[in-house]
């Protein structure tokens, strides 16, 4: 890997598979972006659990994210690194598409992993599940298709004379 003169071009700067698989397995919030009625982009920060290549998170229906996703079901998440074990400076953005779940079926595998990913103590799992179980929650599956990564640990090993 060459050595920068400058930041203009990041491109070999992106995570390897295995962080990118790490930082998403590590930091359990993102921020959540979707369009709202306006056309303008809006997010918010949300948990979410990972499984089989989908970012699965939820609202309650009255949330204007639903409305919003429900009109146009693409949206993006960005999660970072920052105050988790990994340190700083390692991100991944994701562009995709949504699906609202309401049905009986999701909600009855969602909520239960969803809340041990969150709270691994199975009493206060078991709580937090009973919260989330509400009439009008429903629950998105994001699904990627477009992923941007930053490692910037592999910016500064390219910047010779800033870390020392």
């Amino acid at each position: 890997m060459a050595d920068h003169e400058d930041y203009e071009d990041l491109t070999e700067c992106g995570l390897s598979a295995e962080l990118e698989q790490q930082l998403v397995a590590t930091a359990k919030e993102c921020t959540f972006m979707w369009t709202n009625r306006d056309g303008e982009a809006f997010g918010v920060i949300m948990a979410y659990l990972p499984k089989d290549g989908k970012l699965w998170l939820t609202a309650a229906e009255r949330r204007a994210r639903i409305s919003a996703l429900r009109r146009f079901p693409r949206a993006a998440v960005c999660i970072n690194s920052t105050g988790s074990s990994m340190g700083p400076a390692k991100t991944v953005s994701y562009k995709g598409s949504c699906v609202i779940h309401d049905d009986r079926e999701t909600k009855d595998w969602f909520y239960p992993e969803f809340a041990s990913y969150l709270r691994p103590d199975p009493a206060a799992a078991e709580v937090f599940r009973n919260f989330l179980d509400s009439p009008h929650r429903v629950i998105i599956e994001f699904t990627p298709d477009y992923t941007l990564s930053f490692d910037g640990a592999l910016m500064w090993a390219r910047s010779p004379g800033v870390n020392g």
